[in-house]
């Protein structure tokens, strides 16, 4: 192994969770999760976040790195549920961006932010927010310390804060219906969904997008640092009689607070959207076909086929066709066969698949890398503790820029 190992964890429906090596497909280790867990990468390479009963617990995926110098120390070791849980009355979305992770507790309106290295510390230092009152909202702390969070009750939600390092408020909007999900793009921006548009994040300010529809609800959203455009889905329906009644998305400009609208040649749901390596906008449709999209002209480049055709099942828990990306491959799961898929993004090429014992649910990917923000301490003797081996390498890791999703 010349470089870091990157895992992919998938939860089985029912049957808790495989850990693959990201790169063969491979599995490594398979994990009991009580009840139905969700997964989110947890930011600092090593560890995933499983959203379950009374909290975050945090999941080892066994695969990590650590600055050494002018190296890193590359290990491997078997993965493992930690009995480390980040309490929570209602886990909901985990946001990570600059070496931060931020946890939302939908059941009293906290939000909780740590340092990315420290996710696996029983009581690590953090950062709490709390808003007046419960609701399914969001957070995200911004490389300067500002911090973009959301305010509502469970019956209804459209504020958006935006508070200093300090935790002086910066400034709010309460022109956000229906308030949901974020993503982070390139110069510091973020987006912030809407039931009507989009607030754009830039500096101290909050800049409402308003939807070219009455209703055009943009939720589930995916950012990328090599881009100033976020990629949104777009609802022009509250209630469709189906459920894969959209096949447009939202590509919006965080540098000209513009929004374009694009059809695709397929619908697609909450789990379909990912960014590549140079920022494109990637769309698992129900098609079977992952669409490649130029984030700045919106135009499609190319339709990948991936997947035999599928529909969207009418609960939001049930296993559907999802996808993941990870430096350039994007993995893409198949319920219907039981399988994982491994495609290479520039070329199209599906050059891993997998057949699991059960139906694959959700994905998340540990890099084994690591940035500076997120380092963990070094042991007594400056060195990680014993796994299975480890490499020196030159450089630098990172984490991918974070999809805020959730069907909610």
């Amino acid at each position: 192994m010349a470089t870091e190992t990157p895992r992919l964890v998938v939860t089985q429906q029912g049957h808790g969770a495989v850990v693959l090596d990201a790169t063969t497909l491979e599995p490594v280790g398979d994990l009991e999760l009580p009840g139905y867990a969700r997964l989110n990468a947890a930011g600092d390479g090593r560890h995933v976040l499983v959203s379950t009963t009374g909290g975050f617990g945090v999941l080892d995926a066994g695969t990590w790195a650590e600055p050494h110098g002018d190296h890193r120390h590359h290990w491997t070791s078997d993965p493992v549920m930690t009995d480390v849980v980040h309490p929570a009355e209602e886990p909901g979305h985990v946001v990570v961006h600059a070496g931060r992770t931020a946890l939302f507790d939908d059941g009293t309106g906290v939000a909780t932010v740590l340092a990315a290295g420290a996710v696996a510390e029983e009581d690590p230092q953090a950062r709490v927010v709390e808003a007046p009152a419960a609701h399914h909202g969001v957070a995200v702390e911004m490389s300067d310390g500002r911090l973009v969070s959301t305010e509502g009750t469970e019956d209804a939600r459209s504020t958006v804060v935006l508070r200093g390092a300090d935790g002086e408020e910066l400034a709010r909007t309460d022109a956000c219906p229906g308030v949901h999900g974020e993503a982070t793009a390139a110069q510091e921006r973020a987006v912030v969904g809407c039931e009507d548009g989009v607030v754009v994040v830039d500096g101290g300010t909050l800049t409402k997008v308003q939807a070219p529809d009455a209703y055009g609800r943009v939720g589930n959203q995916a950012g990328s640092e090599a881009s100033t455009v976020v990629l949104g889905d777009y609802k022009r329906v509250p209630e469709p009689e189906v459920p894969e009644a959209t096949r447009t998305i939202s590509l919006t400009d965080t540098a000209t607070a513009q929004m374009r609208l694009v059809d695709l040649p397929s619908s697609y749901t909450f789990r379909s959207l990912g960014r590549g390596e140079e920022g494109e906008a990637l769309v698992l449709g129900t098609d079977g076909a992952l669409h490649v999209v130029d984030p700045t002209s919106g135009e499609l480049r190319r339709s990948v086929p991936v997947v035999e055709p599928w529909t969207e099942p009418q609960e939001w828990q049930e296993p559907r066709p999802a996808l993941r990306v990870h430096e350039g491959t994007a993995y893409v799961s198949e319920p219907a066969t039981r399988q994982v898929h491994a495609v290479d993004v520039e070329t199209g090429e599906v050059f891993a698949s997998v057949t699991l014992d059960e139906v694959p649910d959700e994905m998340a990917v540990a890099t084994g890398a690591v940035t500076q923000e997120a380092a963990e301490p070094e042991g007594e003797d400056g060195h990680a503790p014993a796994g299975d081996g480890h490499e020196h390498e030159d450089g630098h890791g990172h984490e991918d820029g974070a999809v805020g999703e959730s069907s909610r």
